[in-house]
This record gives structure tokens, C-alpha cells and sequence, in this order.
């Protein structure tokens, strides 16, 4: 058992590590929507790390590295033991082998998500010095389950295509920080992936999303708070829906704290699928 880098790995052989590790959970992903996973999540492949067995990788961390909160980081974009190796240490093992060579490249701090109901990685991260600094929610619903509706609207509203680097009160809207995966540097990484609308009353900018139609994802929306329950976000959702060239939507990572994302989204006969922690470690 030898662990490296994957610098010379290929793409391909590392897309299929990862789904043979994820078999048997509930996670579908090709190829080809690896690759653009990875791409959003800033994956580095020489700062990513497996344990093989001859040619075979049989466990692996692939990083992402980047600016989060001003602080240039690593991510975890995905870890993950093929079956007949797991109860070996080896995620354990691949970190430790990293820390090296993060901390050579100026990277001090190592930041993921993990789902509150996996407590054995919970344990595992908490055991090498993760802490927890943000509870999310998500939530993941069938496009035919939601409550499409849309409440009179008492103000001329348009909805336009926008580029999000003129706009920049926009942060002003937000009620948490996106999580590393929904961060303008993620959208940035991947911009020819994304549709971002804008919400305007008259002029103003009040409201804006920004979509990832091939995936369903959701990355980012918000109101002006002095424009909030008047319809805007629902008006959002409803040209999202057009776009969407998938079955589901998603909106992950929502800080539980923002109670407001959860009713809008409990009138919309959406309830929350689940929830992560956020952890990050100085290394």
C-alpha cells in the first residue's frame, strides 16, 4: 500500500475510484458531472492524495484549494474508501500523509462538510482536531412536489439574466455567508455552468439566484430585506423552474440559523431532506 499524490493520475481513473467508493450510497454521479464538481469546488489534483494498491487507488482525498473568508484553504471535495478496504485507517492516514504539503503551499487551515447522520465520520474528524463552526440544512425535492404558486404581486417586477461582478451590494441581501461550494469563487470556477437572474423594481436590484440548470442546483438566492414576503423569491423559483433540465432541485448548505429560507420553503411544501456540519482544522 503506497500513498501519493494523484498530480499524475488521470481524471478517468480517479471519477472511477470515486464511484466504486460511493456505490453504495445514494450518490449518482458520471463522469462527466464529476469533472464538473470538481471544477466548482477548486479540485487540485497535486494537492490530492490516494492510497493505492499497485495501479488500483483504494481510498482517496480529493482537495479543493482556494480563498474562503479571506483565508486561503483546503476543502475536502470528496473522501472516500472503496468497501473492501474501509476499517483501515486510511482517510486517517491520507490526511496526515497531507499536511505536509498543504502547509508547504501556505494552506493553514482545511475546511468540510459532513452530514450530521454519518457519526463515524463525525467522530473521525472530530478525533484529528475538527471543529464544528456552522450547522446546515439542505433540502432536495422533486420539481412535481413543489408549490409553484405565486401570490399577487403588488409592484412592477422583471426578471433578467445578470452578471454578478456588477452587482456587488449584493452580499448586503444575505442573512449567512455561502457555504464553500455556493462562494462567488466556486460560481467563478465554473461561470459557463450557471445562470444567475435578477429580480428588478423599476431599476433596483431586490432580488437575485443563481442556478445551476444541469444539476438542479440552487447556489445562491436572496431579497433585500426591505423587499421581503412581497413574491420575489417565489417569482425566482418560478423561473427556475424553466430552466431546470433535471427532476430535482436542491439548496444545499443553508445556514440553520436562517429561519426565513426554511418557511419560505415550508410554504412551498418543501421540508428539509437533512443536515451537515461545517469543520475546519488548522494545520
Amino acid at each position: 500500500m503506497e500513498i501519493k499524490s494523484l498530480g499524475k493520475t488521470d481524471l478517468e481513473t480517479i471519477a472511477k475510484a470515486f464511484i466504486q467508493a460511493f456505490a453504495d450510497y445514494d450518490i449518482r454521479l458520471d463522469a462527466e458531472e464529476l469533472r464538473t464538481m470538481w471544477k466548482r469546488r477548486g479540485f487540485n489534483s497535486d494537492l490530492s492524495f490516494a492510497a493505492f494498491e499497485g495501479e488500483n487507488i483504494v481510498a482517496f482525498t480529493l482537495n479543493g484549494i482556494g480563498n474562503f473568508n479571506g483565508t486561503k484553504m483546503a476543502y475536502d471535495t470528496g473522501t472516500g474508501t472503496l468497501k473492501e478496504h474501509r476499517g483501515q485507517g486510511l482517510a486517517t492516514k491520507i490526511f496526515e500523509y497531507s499536511i505536509p504539503y498543504l502547509k508547504a503551499e501556505n494552506i493553514h487551515h482545511y475546511l468540510l462538510e459532513v452530514l450530521q447522520h454519518n457519526t463515524k465520520a463525525v467522530s473521525v474528524y472530530r478525533n484529528i482536531g475538527f471543529e464544528v463552526t456552522r450547522e446546515f440544512n439542505y433540502f432536495v425535492w422533486k420539481n412535481e412536489d413543489i408549490n409553484n404558486d405565486i401570490k399577487n404581486i403588488e409592484m412592477p417586477l422583471s426578471i433578467e439574466k445578470i452578471k454578478l461582478s456588477n452587482h456587488h451590494s449584493i452580499s448586503d441581501f444575505w442573512d449567512f455567508y455561502p457555504s464553500w461550494q455556493n462562494s462567488f469563487e466556486s460560481i467563478e470556477r465554473a461561470s459557463e455552468d450557471f445562470i444567475s437572474l435578477g429580480a428588478f423594481a423599476d431599476k433596483t436590484l431586490v432580488g437575485y439566484c443563481v442556478f445551476e440548470p444541469n444539476s438542479g442546483d440552487i447556489t445562491q438566492i436572496a431579497v433585500d430585506k426591505s423587499f421581503r414576503r412581497k413574491g420575489i423569491a417565489s417569482l425566482l423559483f418560478h423561473e427556475i423552474s424553466k430552466l431546470n433540465k433535471i427532476s430535482k432541485t436542491k439548496l444545499i448548505n443553508t445556514d440553520v440559523s436562517c429561519n426565513s429560507i426554511v418557511e419560505f420553503l415550508k410554504a412551498k411544501n418543501i421540508a428539509i431532506s437533512g443536515k451537515q456540519f461545517e469543520m475546519i482544522k488548522k494545520i
